[in-house]
Parts: C-alpha cells; sequence; structure tokens
C-alpha cells in the first residue's frame, strides 16, 4: 500500500462530477476511489448497502451513480427502477457495473432505465471518461433550474461534513492507518469474500517490543513519533493496493493480507521486521524492533473471523516468548 492513504477522500475544491458507488464489496469501492483519486473535478462517495442507496443519494446529490447488479438483499436492476422513480434521482445517470459481457443482461439494464453498462472492474481511463461525459449530460439538465447554485453550496457543506466524520470514524488519529473499527469491519468482509472465493486470507498482528520501556525512558510524546515512524514502516512494507493495515491499539498493529499465501504473507511480515530494524531509532542498547505473528486460514463455516485474530496472537506471543525482533508463523 502506499504511505498513509486517505480512507475517505476529502471533498475537491472545484470537484464538477460527484460519483455515487452502490457496491456491497468494499474491495470494488476502494478500487474505484483510487482510480478517481487524483481527478479534481471528481468527487466520489460509496454505499455497501443496497437497502440504504436511495436514502444515499437523497442526501448526496450525485451527478452519476454506478451502480453494481448482484446484492444481498436487493435487485441491482430493482434499485435502478427506484432510481427513476424517485424525483431527486429520476435525471441522475446510472452506469450499470456488471461482472460480463452478457446482451439479455445489458438489455435488462437499459429497459430498467439504465444510461450506460460496464462490465466491472472497467479500465481507468474509460471509467473517467463516461463519468465525465453523463456529468455533462446531467449538470446540462440540472442547470436549467434557477436552484441549481444553492443546491450546489448546501451539497457541498453536507458532503464535507460527512466524509470529515467518515474519515474520523475509520482513522487513526495518531498514525493515519485504520483504526480498529475499520479493521473489524474490513476482516468482516473479507471474510465473506474469500469464503465465497475458497482463498487464503492472511492476518499479521504487530507489535513493538519493549515500548513501554521506550515511553518510561524517553516519554509520551517520543513515543508516539516512534509509532507514527513504525506505522510508516509498516504501511509501507503492507504490499498491494487491497491489504489493509490498520492500529489495533496502544502499540499493536494488525494487517489484513487478501488472497495470501502462509508463504507470502511470511515474506511480508519479514520485510516489516526488516523495514523497523532499518529505522535505526535507539532503544535500550540497542534500537527499536518489532514482533510479528501471522496466521493463515481459508475461511470455512466452521471458523470466524476472530479465530484468525487469535491464531495471529497466539503466533505473536510465541515471537515475543522466543526473543522478540522476530516473526512466528502460526502451525510452524
Amino acid at each position: 500500500m502506499t504511505q498513509e492513504p486517505e480512507l475517505v477522500p476529502p471533498l475537491p475544491e472545484n470537484y464538477s462530477s460527484m460519483v455515487l458507488l452502490v457496491d456491497d464489496q468494499i474491495m470494488v469501492c476502494e478500487a474505484v476511489r483510487r482510480a478517481l483519486s487524483n481527478e479534481p473535478d471528481i468527487a466520489f462517495h460509496f454505499c455497501t448497502d443496497p437497502l440504504k442507496a436511495m436514502a444515499v443519494a437523497d442526501e448526496v446529490k450525485p451527478t452519476v451513480i454506478l451502480q453494481d447488479l448482484v446484492m444481498p438483499g436487493m435487485d441491482g436492476l430493482q434499485l435502478v427502477r427506484a432510481y427513476r422513480k424517485n424525483s431527486s434521482t429520476h435525471a441522475v445517470p446510472v452506469i450499470v457495473l456488471s461482472s460480463k459481457e452478457d446482451p439479455s443482461t445489458k438489455g435488462e439494464a437499459f429497459a430498467a432505465g439504465a444510461n450506460d453498462y460496464l462490465v466491472k472492474l472497467p479500465d481507468r481511463i474509460e471509467l473517467i471518461a463516461r463519468i465525465r461525459y453523463h456529468t455533462r449530460a446531467f449538470l446540462d439538465h440540472v442547470q436549467r433550474d434557477a436552484a441549481y447554485r444553492a443546491l450546489r453550496e448546501s451539497q457541498r457543506q453536507l458532503i464535507s461534513a460527512n466524509l470529515e466524520l467518515e474519515r474520523l470514524t475509520r482513522i487513526d488519529g495518531l498514525t493515519g492507518l485504520g483504526n480498529r473499527r475499520y479493521f473489524d469491519e474490513y476482516l468482516a468482509a473479507e471474510w465473506k469474500r474469500a469464503f465465497r472465493t475458497k482463498g487464503p486470507l492472511s492476518v499479521l498482528m504487530i507489535d513493538a517490543d519493549n515500548f513501554k520501556r521506550y515511553n518510561d525512558a524517553y516519554g509520551h510524546m517520543a513515543g508516539d513519533e516512534v509509532l507514527k515512524q513504525i506505522a510508516h514502516a509498516i504501511q509501507t512494507g503492507a504490499g498491494r493496493s487491497n491489504d489493509l493495515a490498520a492500529r489495533y491499539g496502544g502499540e499493536e498493529f494488525v494487517i489484513v493480507l487478501v488472497d495470501a499465501s502462509m508463504e507470502h504473507a511470511n515474506a511480508i511480515a519479514s520485510r516489516l521486521v526488516q523495514n523497523v530494524r532499518d529505522l535505526n531509532i535507539p532503544h535500550d542498547s540497542g534500537r527499536v524492533t518489532v514482533s510479528v505473528g501471522v496466521a493463515t486460514t481459508v475461511p470455512n463455516e466452521n471458523e470466524s473471523p476472530n479465530d484468525l485474530v487469535k491464531a495471529a496472537d497466539l503466533a505473536l506471543f510465541r515471537a515475543k516468548s522466543e526473543g522478540r525482533d522476530r516473526v512466528v508463523v502460526d502451525g510452524v
């Protein structure tokens, strides 16, 4: 992952497109967010619960809706029809996202009221071009309304407040990593996805060694600076864009590795340990180090996400008891 990403992006200063993505898969939301993150004229918001999509659309006032077709609890085409019946969304362009290029599905989507159809995840350049095209068409329609300027200002204030609130509820204020709440949500979502795909899921529990002694010796402000540096090393070494690094609590951190085998997780963990060593932060007679516990599983109905966390935590305990500054893999 790149250094300390914004899990929820700030509202651009001069955006013209407000994109609302409705998709129950967090990873799809994150991928689209990243695809749009460097476009100053495009603001982004997402909703993972299709049953709340209409209420979110009423609040966000999107210029384009990206709509998944297959979601739990509601047919995507049913939701498209609902947009068309709602006074605040009836004219908003809807781009349907589907997992396959199927003429009959495409025909049903257009019949339901969709304006466009893309196979997910679409090419970034194509996605941005379509968003801008449909935004221009929609704004041409909206700007005929004399109340547009007042709507734009109220929308900016509301979305800015909502995005800041969302950011604060998901980001650890000290380190900039995800917080415990976001980790729990992310792991639960990835557990369900891995259960469906029968793919491996790994968790790394990371703890700063003898950190209390560091705080006692140098003070809590210095300790906070060390935690920031460790968080940066963890973020840099976490790997791919769909891996989540979070602060678990105190001096303890956690990483969720998606579709990661035990060997891959062990390699990532070893790299993290070395990254922290390379910081060369003086501590006692040596330097600041971390210990890492690694656990990997293919989710099944007899296990829960908490079982995976417990396994990683036990491996971390072994790493501590065996001398610290090392990686221990569960079951090895």
